[in-house]
């Protein structure tokens, strides 16, 4: 494999992890869920349903955010009724974070329509491509440098967490 595949990859890895692709994705998935649901709070829902109850500075480093803006955050989606706040039973002190029923109902539906998008973005694949696009996206996430366990070295990350292509810049 040459260097101008990594920057191929890079370079589309750049595109889908700008902070304003994600925006438009995020107020796509959102749309129509309540005041309270929007791009700006639907990664503290998403993140929630991925690591469960946690601490607000623990959700942050899962999603990219500093504690207070998870807070505030939280807070919209707390009196909306899609999250709670219930004691550490590690640390009597501590709170964690946590969806109620309501909020892992409502991510149910963001990921039927983030699930429906991708599928009709693929409408135009033939059936076998779709696939084998899925199944080598899965490995690439597994065993890529983006896997569970592997940090990039300090200095080496750009926005969202992804690492800094060398090569030309992303249009």
């Amino acid at each position: 494999m040459t260097n101008t595949t990594g920057y191929e990859i890079a370079d589309s890895l750049g595109l889908l992890l700008r902070r304003t692709t994600r925006a438009r994705l995020y107020a796509h998935l959102t749309e129509g869920l309540g005041e309270a649901v929007d791009e700006l709070t639907y990664p503290v829902l998403s993140g929630l349903a991925r690591t469960g109850a946690c601490s607000a500075a623990d959700l942050g480093r899962e999603v990219g955010l500093d504690r207070s803006t998870v807070t505030r955050r939280a807070d919209r989606l707390e009196r909306a009724g899609l999250l709670r706040r219930e004691p550490d039973p590690a640390d009597g002190r501590a709170t964690l974070l946590a969806l109620t029923s309501e909020g892992h109902d409502l991510v149910a539906v963001t990921r039927r329509r983030l699930a429906a998008r991708i599928e009709d973005s693929l409408t135009s694949w033939p059936q076998a491509d779709a696939r084998t696009f899925a199944h080598w996206l899965r490995r690439f996430v597994d065993e890529g440098p983006f896997a569970a366990g592997e940090e990039p070295a300090a200095g080496d990350e750009g926005e969202a967490g992804a690492p800094k292509a060398s090569g030309p810049a992303p249009g």
